[in-house]
């Protein structure tokens, strides 16, 4: 079983073309749901967030996970090709595990990416499109992040989107105390930069579709308006941004040329982009998108304590993996044993139950010493002793 992946990544392709690869949850359930039926596919598990696209498959022959993908999409592969990074094996594994932890990622150790990756396998696991290998890669991949963020600190700064977006802001407007502004969607992303907003002394309102009581999440200090009232509340404000997961634009160019007194500033936090691009040629109107919140840096040092857990958390994967791949092995082990046995005419009616245990227990323990004799040693057999013992007792 092979582990190969491809990423279309932000610092390779340019917003306008990783968007049309950008899917929300129900949209990646559907494609996966096509790869699956791929020849050669074992398992696939397909990683969408707002900077990459990653594509991880468990296959029995090789394939091209990105010629895939765009052919599950609709889309022209020869347009992406030289923007999918592809890794196979070891270098498929690792790159999962530092995705994971943080360290992929174009704001160094953000904390979004590791449910961003629970959300993944989780969507996989619904559609049933993964398998094993896929399940427990991912899963010590997980444990690699959560392991990260609790005993090593990879940043001196917020690590999110959101943070760098109202930084940005700040730079342009100066003091944001008594700005008013819009925040179109209260999703995780959303509902960081209103509080954020809020803490820098902004009058905040916040969209949302619905409300449920105690289950709707609204920051404290910011108001209400509802999504479709958004462009009524929206004159007059001076900053807005938006960040959903919706597939079609939350504000048009037209909208925004229609008010009075649009935004001064607006940020875009989400791919597909929510705010039509061409309102950037608005006159008074600066518009940033996600791209625009600072490059992805290619030389940062990896903390020694860092790679460590990363290895730690590859070893295990490597070791369970070892494990199932022994599996189909040990069956047929036992079953040349038993014919080794037969054939010899060792075992027959006139032996006691003891005398078969002894003696069957005794020639396999004779063939397996015998034919692992360049790799037994004294203390694997020692340890191997010991966990026998410890069970029978």
């Amino acid at each position: 079983m092979n582990i190969v992946m491809s990423g279309l990544e932000h610092s390779l392709a340019p917003i306008h073309l990783r968007e049309r690869l950008s899917f929300t949850k129900l949209q990646t359930a559907e494609i996966i749901g096509k790869i699956y039926d791929f020849p050669h596919i074992s398992g696939c598990v397909l990683l969408s967030t707002c900077n990459r696209t990653e594509l991880y498959l468990s296959c029995t022959e090789e394939v091209n996970p990105g010629e895939l993908l765009c052919k599950a999409a609709g889309m022209e592969y020869t347009q992406y090709q030289q923007m999918f990074v592809t890794h196979s094996g070891h270098q498929a594994v690792q790159h999962l595990m530092e995705v994971s932890a943080g360290l992929r990622s174009r704001i160094w150790g953000e904390d979004q990416i590791i449910s961003q990756v629970r959300d993944a396998i989780s969507i996989a696991r619904q559609a049933h499109t993964t398998d094993p290998v896929l399940e427990t890669l991912f899963r010590f991949a997980i444990s690699a992040g959560k392991e990260v963020r609790t005993k090593a600190r990879l940043t001196a700064v917020s690590s999110s989107a959101a943070s760098m977006a109202v930084a940005l802001i700040k730079e342009k407007l100066g003091p944001l105390t008594h700005k008013k502004a819009m925040v179109i969607g209260n999703g995780e992303m959303g509902r960081l930069a209103a509080s954020l907003l809020q803490k820098e002394g902004c009058d905040v309102l916040v969209t949302l579709r619905s409300y449920r009581h105690g289950e709707t999440i609204v920051p404290p200090g910011c108001g209400v308006v509802p999504y479709d009232e958004r462009m009524q509340h929206m004159n007059g404000i001076d900053i807005l941004i938006s960040a959903t997961t919706s597939p079609h634009y939350t504000v048009t160019a037209d909208q925004l040329s229609s008010l009075s007194h649009p935004p001064v500033i607006a940020v875009d936090l989400a791919i597909p982009r929510d705010i039509q691009p061409e309102a950037g040629n608005m006159l008074g109107l600066s518009l940033y998108n996600i791209d625009d919140l600072g490059s992805f840096l290619e030389n940062r040092t990896v903390p020694e304590n860092v790679s460590a857990i990363l290895q730690t958390q590859m070893n295990n994967f490597y070791r369970w993996l070892g494990y199932k791949d022994c599996m189909g092995s040990v069956d047929s082990l036992k079953q040349a044993i038993i014919q080794r046995l037969l054939r010899t005419g060792q075992l027959n009616e006139e032996l006691s139950v003891e005398e078969i245990i002894e003696l069957s227990v005794g020639k396999t323990v004779d063939l397996l010493v015998s034919g692992l004799a360049e790799r037994i040693t004294s203390e694997n057999l020692e340890k191997c002793e010991s966990k026998i013992r410890l069970h029978t007792n």
